[in-house]
């Protein structure tokens, strides 16, 4: 009974206190490519990437059933860095769907026109919303009916301490009359708290006010998934902590009246492999915030990543002493001459091989639909000269004259000539670690690579179409691995296909040098259509700060090198989350997303006939 009626009152005081309004909640998954494409439109900047906000304690007044529910004590705040536009996962502020859904438009409008970010936060939300609303007049009764109906879910200033209820008054001129108030007033009071959340404004990195944090991924369909996946999903902030100093190791390292507490000191992101803990996993799930510290205990896994880099005399073959290539630092916004060094590399272990079985009947069917592209004699109009008359360029001739006007050089005979295409193609496949994850109980990345390159191959030998494959990873920017498998010059024979077999992932993503290089190789191709495939399975990355926006950017740039050189990029991805930074590098129809990675193989040969227009 006792526990019955328990359950009725945490119903009945959660239900009552709550302030957002679940039944009207739009997901930030809903809108998320929206996001991407509206911020861009608005004039922000295009190499951010949409991200689900932190959730922070705000630690500000909260009425009297929020306080007694404990509820209403967080809050995920949109922010914007140099790198991401952090939304919140989920908008319920408001009754209605159409609202929450005008205030992500209106987030997402705030953001594109930051013009202080640098200012307080008070003054830098004012100057957006002045930017928005003058560059974008339409939003104004949009962001009139956001702002009429998050004041009315506000506490009213005359029931806050006389200090809170000063900075109350000051952000409500600040939403009401944008540009009026040039700072909040100080607090005297030192219990007092902090200003309300505003949920119609852009807040720094990270919140202010807070001391835990949480980030939370959205999902659109939270109830189709177990608890483990929500989980695994979960991301948290971190900070910096200092090893406790435990020089006695027969007690306790706190009081023993914290124990509520001990979560705080489980070592979830452990580096020994030694160290196990069942628990570690749950307790992280329940932290607001994880401790990062060093340890002074030497780590086996550091041996163990040395270990890991082959020796000279099993690593694949030097081909030179290597290639100075430049690289793009988009924070001092310059070339940095001779950056990067690229390595050309040969298979060392690479037997020449038959075509697999299981790959010859799909082999023989796509050598069948490309024998199509091969060089084949049509009718040419309007020549100088052939073996009959164009009967249609004739009637035009005659009709010009007739008018006055007068072509010359114009043909009016019809020629039988081959037609041929004129075009070269380099593939260059990602080899990094990634694709050593499994796709399937029976496959990894790296094999559904080695299919597709094959039948890539075969497709492209039965057109005539030159084409060279190549693959890449690397390892820091002093060793950027090009592995030599096809030249435009070679054949794919046994040995070619041995090449193919051979690969195997290693080390990480430095696009932007392996598209360099790629580059210079199809503008010495004699031919006027060149085309670049990249095939990856991820985005730019590398351990010596090439990561994030850096990398991102440093790839934008060698691509747009490459299409000023007359070169036609374009990816083929299985990176489901391609969608949010592929667009910025290649452009909204410079990329595919194949969302099932073994169908790979087969539909690489088709994405390129539908590329080269035949």
């Amino acid at each position: 009974m006792e526990e019955w009626v328990g359950g009725l009152w945490d119903r009945f005081i959660t239900t009552h206190a709550r302030r957002d309004y679940p039944a009207a909640a739009v997901q930030l998954a809903e809108i998320e490519k929206l996001a991407g494409v509206l911020f861009r439109a608005l004039g922000g900047d295009p190499g951010l990437r949409v991200t689900p906000a932190l959730e922070a304690r705000h630690g500000a007044a909260r009425r009297w059933l929020s306080r007694i529910a404990g509820s209403d004590e967080k809050a995920a705040h949109a922010a914007l860095d140099g790198e991401t536009l952090r939304l919140p996962p989920s908008l319920a502020w408001f009754p209605s769907r159409e609202l929450n859904r005008d205030h992500y438009l209106w987030l997402i409008a705030l953001a594109a026109h930051d013009i202080e970010p640098y200012a307080p936060w008070l003054v830098r939300n004012q100057c957006a919303t002045l930017a928005t609303l003058a560059r974008y007049p339409g939003l104004a009764s949009r962001q009139r009916r956001l702002l009429q109906a998050h004041l009315a879910e506000r506490i009213a200033a005359d029931s806050l301490p006389e200090d809170e209820a000063a900075q109350e008054r000051a952000i409500r001129a600040a939403l009401e009359s944008p540009g009026s108030v040039a700072e909040l007033p100080p607090l005297t009071h030192g219990k007092s708290r902090p200003p309300q959340p505003v949920p119609l404004w852009l807040y720094p990195l990270p919140p202010p006010e807070t001391e835990k944090t949480a980030r939370k991924t959205a999902a659109p369909d939270a109830g189709s998934e177990t608890r483990e996946e929500q989980a695994a999903k979960k991301r948290h902030a971190a900070k910096r902590e200092d090893m406790p100093d435990n020089v006695s190791p027969i007690l306790m390292m706190f009081r023993a009246e914290s124990i509520l507490s001990w979560a705080d000191y489980i070592k979830v992101n452990r580096a020994l492999d030694d160290d196990p803990n069942p628990d570690a996993g749950r307790a992280a799930e329940n932290m607001d915030q994880l401790a990062l510290s060093d340890d002074s205990q030497r780590v086996a896994s550091k041996v163990r990543f040395d270990l890991d880099l082959p020796a000279a005399i099993e690593d694949d073959v030097l081909l030179g002493a290597g290639i100075p290539l430049p690289e793009w630092d988009y924070r001092k916004r310059r070339l940095m001459p001779d950056w990067c060094r690229l390595q050309p590399m040969a298979a060392r272990d690479a037997a020449p091989i038959a075509l697999p079985e299981r790959l010859r009947r799909p082999a023989r069917k796509l050598r069948s639909q490309f024998a199509a592209l091969q060089p084949v004699r049509h009718w040419q109009k309007a020549q100088p000269e052939g073996a009959e008359l164009d009967i249609d360029a004739c009637v035009r001739l005659h009709a010009d004259r007739l008018a006055g006007q007068h072509f010359a050089g114009v043909g009016a005979y019809l020629a039988h000539k081959p037609v041929e295409r004129d075009l070269a193609c380099l593939l260059l496949a990602d080899l990094s670690l990634s694709t050593d994850a499994y796709v399937n109980d029976d496959q990894r990345v790296i094999d559904v690579i080695r299919d597709s390159l094959m039948l890539f191959g075969e497709a492209l030998s039965s057109t005539g179409d030159a084409f060279a494959i190549h693959g890449f990873s690397s390892l820091k920017r002093s060793l950027v691995r090009f592995h030599r498998i096809k030249d435009f010059d070679g054949k794919l024979d046994a040995a070619a296909r041995g090449r193919i077999a051979a690969i195997k992932p290693g080390y990480y993503t430095r696009i932007g040098a392996a598209v360099r290089h790629a580059t210079s190789m199809l503008e010495k191709q004699p031919v006027s259509q060149r085309v670049l495939l990249l095939l990856s399975d991820g985005k730019p990355h590398d351990i010596d700060l090439y990561e994030g926006r850096y990398g991102i950017e440093d790839t934008r740039v060698s691509l747009i090198e490459a299409r000023e050189k007359g070169i036609k990029p374009f990816c083929v991805t299985i990176d489901r989350e391609g969608a949010s930074y592929l667009p910025h590098l290649f452009g909204p129809g410079g990329f595919t997303v194949v969302r099932k990675p073994e169908e790979l193989p087969s539909r690489l040969p088709l994405l390129y006939a539908q590329l080269t227009g035949h």
